[in-house]
């Protein structure tokens, strides 16, 4: 089992940078898939990015593929998301989701265990 604690989230202009962390906790880090879903208001949770337990497979959706990037270190059991040219189509609660034993993935079926969330939002 896993907990996950994401922070970083915050009001931006259009235009920043922020990076959100997620924190795990939990003996067997290594052995999860990672990813990052967002819900804005109304809409439903949708796939941001994932990353292998290696780090060395990546997955990003179209809407921020070229400038977010997902990385962990897997020592400090830590997953980023770096958050470059932000819109205000980006403003949404952003969550952290591990998979057990799973490859990376795009639907949130795919992940066993949530953490709460980090708003963030961003101003025109």
């Amino acid at each position: 089992q896993v907990q996950l604690v994401e922070s970083g989230g915050r009001l931006v202009q259009a235009g920043g940078s922020l990076r959100l962390s997620c924190s795990a906790s939990g003996r067997t880090f290594t052995t999860y898939a990672m990813g990052w879903f967002r819900q804005a208001p109304g809409k439903d949770r949708e796939f941001v990015a994932a990353i292998s337990w290696t780090g060395g497979s990546t997955l990003y959706a179209d809407s921020v593929k070229g400038r977010f990037t997902i990385s962990r270190d897997n020592a400090k059991k830590l997953v980023y998301l770096q958050m470059n040219s932000l819109k205000p189509e980006d403003t949404a609660l952003y969550y952290c989701a591990a998979a057990y034993l799973k490859g990376v993935g795009t639907s949130s079926r795919d992940y066993d265990y949530w953490g709460q969330g980090t708003q963030v939002t961003v101003s025109s």
